[in-house]
């Protein structure tokens, strides 16, 4: 694995505990849709949501410096009146192969429903209990949500409490007057409360067993086999489409987000693979994911 996961057990009492800081996480604002004369302020909010991704600890693990995961936040502030806040945010997470210089895009997507209220130097407050904060649960969320899946890109569902955390956020945000939290708001079903209610959902496991055979199975193993890793991501994209089979909808939103962050690589990986492969492979993409139809017309192009 990445990293040996040691809880803060041991010397508990005796030595203090320090921040796990567990990201690297690329921090960046943009406001040139708002005509404000305090323009301090979009900086003032950049650095404050920095501190709060980057300068704390989210889990009771060790990170190694070296073992921090790399994600970038984008905030498109497009309005701003009298503390609020509105725009999108745009996530993506890598996560790097074993033994490689290589990084596998985890997670690539942009929320639409930013909504929050900032004051300018009052501190980001969080709780796990309590929705405080419109930023700071939106932020929270976020990042439960990528641990949980570079947790379960290590281990098979070990991302779990993780992904609790974040439904936690949820239900504790059902009163929020903000967009993007309940059901009901989305007739996509694609929303923040969707997203976490399908990777809970029992019926869509084998997208997490994807994320997990996938990276571990596959891609960290193409260092030293590489037919045979890359036979484990063929079979990872069968999780995909047994998942695809049963829900045959287009409320699939977790399933969704995952083929926007792997389509570029399917068609990286098996563009060396034999032509049987290639057709078997692309067969199943087409029919899951259609919208990257054209993308995975270039597997069949290229010759081993």
């Amino acid at each position: 694995m990445k990293r040996t996961i040691t809880a803060f057990v041991a010397l508990f009492f005796l030595l203090p505990v320090l921040p796990a800081q567990e990201f690297r996480c690329n921090i960046q604002l943009t406001h040139s849709r708002v005509q404000t004369t305090n323009r301090q302020v979009f900086e003032t909010l950049q650095s404050a949501i920095n501190e709060f991704v980057n300068g704390r600890a989210w889990t009771n693990y060790q990170f190694a410096n070296h073992e921090r995961i790399e994600c970038s936040m984008l905030f498109n502030i497009q309005d701003y009146k009298s503390d609020q806040f509105t725009g999108t945010l745009q996530i993506q997470v890598r996560r790097p192969v074993f033994n490689s210089s290589y990084h596998t895009v985890l997670l690539n997507f942009v929320d639409n429903d930013i909504d929050f209220q900032y004051i300018e130097f009052e501190p980001l407050e969080f709780s796990e209990t309590a929705h405080l904060s419109n930023l700071t649960s939106i932020l929270a969320y976020y990042v439960n949500i990528i641990l949980g899946l570079d947790f379960d890109s290590f281990g098979l569902k070990s991302g779990t409490e993780f992904y609790q955390r974040a439904e936690r956020i949820v239900t504790n945000a059902q009163n929020a007057k903000e967009r993007g939290w309940r059901a009901g708001e989305s007739t996509s079903r694609k929303n923040r409360y969707w997203l976490i209610s399908n990777i809970l959902n029992e019926e869509y496991a084998p997208i997490r067993e994807f994320v997990y055979q996938y990276h571990r199975q596959g891609l960290d193993r193409m260092y030293e086999k590489v037919t045979e890793a890359r036979l484990s991501v063929a079979e990872s994209v069968r999780l995909l489409h047994e998942v695809h089979q049963k829900r045959p909808d287009p409320f699939m939103y977790f399933l969704q987000v995952m083929l926007d962050a792997k389509s570029d690589e399917f068609v990286s990986i098996f563009q060396e693979a034999m032509d049987d492969e290639k057709r078997r492979v692309v067969a199943l993409l087409n029919q899951i994911d259609p919208t990257h139809a054209d993308k995975y017309r270039k597997i069949m192009t290229t010759s081993p």
